[in-house]
C-alpha cells in the first residue's frame, strides 16, 4: 500500500514538474520580487537603517528575503491546485486506481522543488551583492532544513486556499499577508526600534524566531531558544494546515 502511494505521488509530481519546466517564468517571477527588494534595501534604504550590529546589511536582511521568496512561491501552488480542481482533473483521477492523497502531495512536493530552486537563485544573487558567511556545513544543512519545513507548512496553507477559493484571484491572494509578515518582524530592522504594540507583535509572531535562527546560523552564533520557538511554530502550522487540507479535500471529492 505504501509503495503504491509513493509510486502514484512520484508520477503525479513528475506531471506537475513538467508543467513548471514548460513555463520556467513561474520560478523566475517568484525570484524577481525578493531580488528587487534586496537591491532596494541594500542600495537605497540600507544605509539609513541601523541594526545595532557590525555585520553588513545584506547579511542581516537575507534570512527575511528567503522567507519572502518562499511566501511568494507558494501562491502558485494554490493557483495550480485551483485550476486542476476547476478543470475536472480531480474527477478523472478518482476514476483511476490512484491513491487519493497522492494528488495533494504531488502539488506539495512540486512546490517544495520549485521553491528550493527559487531560494537557490536568490542566495546566488545575494552572494553577488556581497553576502558572506562563515557558516559550517552543519549550519547550512540546518538552514536548508528550516527553509524546507517553512515551505511545507506554508504550502499546506496554500492547499487549503486552492481547495476553498471561488476564483483564480482568490486562490493566490491569500499569500499577500504572508509576504507582508516579514516586514513586521526582525527581518529588516530590530524589533526594539518599533513602537510598543507593533514591537510586541513583531517579537512574538513566527517569522521573527525563524529569521533570528537563520541569522544566528549564518553568523556562527548560538541560536538559543529561537530555534525551538521557530520549530514549534512551523510544526504547529504544518500539522493544523495538513489536517484542515485533508478534511476539505475529502469533502470536495466525496
Amino acid at each position: 500500500m505504501t509503495s503504491h502511494v509513493l509510486s502514484d505521488t512520484g508520477t503525479l509530481t513528475g506531471r506537475s514538474l513538467k508543467h513548471i519546466l514548460r513555463s520556467p517564468d513561474t520560478i523566475i517571477t517568484t525570484a524577481v520580487t525578493p531580488i528587487a527588494l534586496m537591491l532596494l534595501f541594500v542600495y537605497v534604504l540600507g544605509g539609513a537603517i541601523h541594526t545595532g550590529s557590525d555585520q553588513s546589511y545584506i547579511d542581516y536582511m537575507l534570512p527575511g528575503i528567503l522567507l519572502i521568496t518562499i511566501a511568494s512561491g507558494i501562491a502558485y501552488t494554490s493557483y495550480r491546485l485551483f485550476l486542476d480542481l476547476q478543470g475536472g482533473i480531480f474527477e478523472r483521477f478518482q476514476s483511476m486506481p490512484i491513491a487519493r492523497s497522492s494528488v495533494l502531495w504531488a502539488h506539495v512536493l512540486t512546490s517544495l522543488v520549485a521553491n528550493i530552486v527559487s531560494v537557490a537563485i536568490v542566495v546566488g544573487v545575494a552572494f553577488a551583492l556581497g553576502f558572506r558567511t562563515g557558516a559550517s556545513v552543519g549550519a547550512w544543512l540546518a538552514v536548508v532544513g528550516i527553509l524546507i519545513l517553512f515551505t511545507l507548512s506554508l504550502t499546506w496553507l496554500a492547499v487549503i486556499a486552492g481547495l476553498s477559493a471561488k476564483t483564480v484571484d482568490g486562490a493566490s491572494a491569500f499569500s499577500y499577508p504572508l509576504i507582508f509578515l516579514p516586514f513586521i518582524s526582525s527581518a529588516f530592522v530590530p524589533t526594539s526600534s518599533m513602537p510598543g504594540p507593533v514591537a510586541w507583535f513583531a517579537e512574538y509572531q513566527p517569522v521573527t524566531s525563524i529569521v533570528n535562527t537563520i541569522r544566528a546560523l549564518f553568523n556562527e552564533q548560538p541560536v538559543g531558544s529561537s530555534i525551538w520557538i521557530a520549530l514549534a511554530w512551523m510544526v504547529g502550522i504544518l500539522v493544523v494546515a495538513y489536517g484542515f487540507a485533508i478534511a476539505i479535500y475529502k469533502k470536495k471529492i466525496s
